[in-house]
């Protein structure tokens, strides 16, 4: 598995030149999850994963069938190879994944809830990571511009400011570039300085797709309700306003406002829906499916998240995906999903 040169940092590495369906840009990092709930102070042992919502995007988009590659670098160190591995073994592409002798893979810990639930901890160790030296300089258009799609996160440009001189670049609208997918992913924590807000809002607008929790338009621009998210946010040809349990809320340019409601499912683990939906639309926006139907495949792929463990899990087969988001609004609204709904041969709920 080749993932660039280890020579050093800037080092010139040979161009990555086979097409893929979508490339995601962005850090990952190892993660360590609590063995137990509480306090990160009291919990006694920790479990190794990987947490990356680029990446998270790309790996999901693999299983489900599209080729997918993840642009990034990591430490020339063993949590680096473990990323490389770990992602790669999901059939994603990391052949521009540049690693860097001077810098390490970012890691952090978090606690074993919920990020949004009261006493949610989280301890990042990702200052001066290998990612965070990521710029025009060192990420060329060649690995990023040869996908259908390039998807971006608002995370990356809270990195660095050559992440940020990265980002900026990105999302600025020039001929030649594939369609710009960016999610907001607004985290706070992440700025050093109070203007991420309006960082965030103008790289959105830079976008031809963007998608945004109706919760966090609120939190970071003052933004209530999809219609003021969409007044604020005219250019992207397609505005997703994620509600949570009220569904989504798509703004697309030809087929006006489009709502679905979101899916009954038993949670198991309330973490990596965000990124889930967001790949799932991607998947059926590269199928060039009805928006609507873009919509409920994001709330299935969120679903199959939702009902296992982790952040990443096997998407349901693509025909056994289609037939539920082929249901009228009677049968979809009557969907239940729990754990093991995903399998071709499974029952799926209804009440």
């Amino acid at each position: 598995m080749t993932t660039g040169s280890p020579a050093g940092a800037d080092a010139v590495d040979p161009p990555v030149d086979t097409a893929v369906d979508v490339v995601c840009l962005g850090e990952s990092m190892v993660t360590f999850l609590p063995v137990r709930p509480g306090r990160l102070a009291d919990v006694p042992a920790f479990e190794r994963t990987i947490g990356g919502a680029e990446s998270n995007v790309a790996c999901a988009l693999a299983a489900a069938g599209h080729t997918a590659r993840w642009v990034s670098r990591v430490g020339a160190d063993g949590f680096g190879d473990h990323l490389v591995e770990a992602i790669g073994s999901y059939g994603v592409d990391v052949r521009a994944v540049r690693r860097d002798p001077h810098r390490p893979t970012g890691i952090y810990f978090r606690t074993a809830d919920d990020r949004a639930a009261d006493g949610h901890e989280v301890l990042y160790y990702r200052a001066g990571s290998a990612a965070s030296a990521m710029s025009p300089a060192t990420v060329p258009h060649r690995d990023l511009w040869a996908g259908r799609i390039l998807h971006l996160s608002g995370i990356t440009a809270a990195l660095s400011a050559d992440c940020l001189a990265l980002m900026r670049d990105l999302t600025v609208r020039r001929p030649g570039r594939p369609l710009v997918s960016f999610d907001v992913n607004h985290r706070p924590g992440l700025w050093r300085d109070a203007a991420g807000p309006r960082v965030l809002l103008d790289l959105a607008r830079g976008a031809d797709l963007v998608f945004v929790g109706e919760d966090e338009a609120e939190d970071a621009w003052g933004m209530r309700g999809p219609e003021a998210v969409r007044a604020a946010l005219p250019e992207p040809d397609v505005l997703v306003v994620k509600r949570g349990a009220a569904g989504a809320t798509v703004f697309a340019r030809g087929a006006g406002r489009v709502a679905e409601p979101a899916l009954r499912v038993d949670v198991v683990a309330p973490v990596g829906a965000g990124d889930a939906f967001a790949a799932g639309f991607l998947s059926a926006t590269l199928r060039d499916l009805p928006v609507r139907d873009r919509i409920r495949h994001g709330h299935l792929m969120a679903a199959a998240v939702l009902t296992v463990p982790g952040d990443l899990t096997q998407p349901p087969p693509r025909a056994h995906a289609d037939r539920l988001v082929a249901l009228d609004a009677t049968a979809w609204g009557r969907l239940r999903l729990g754990p093991g709904w995903t399998g071709d041969d499974q029952e799926v709920r209804t009440s």
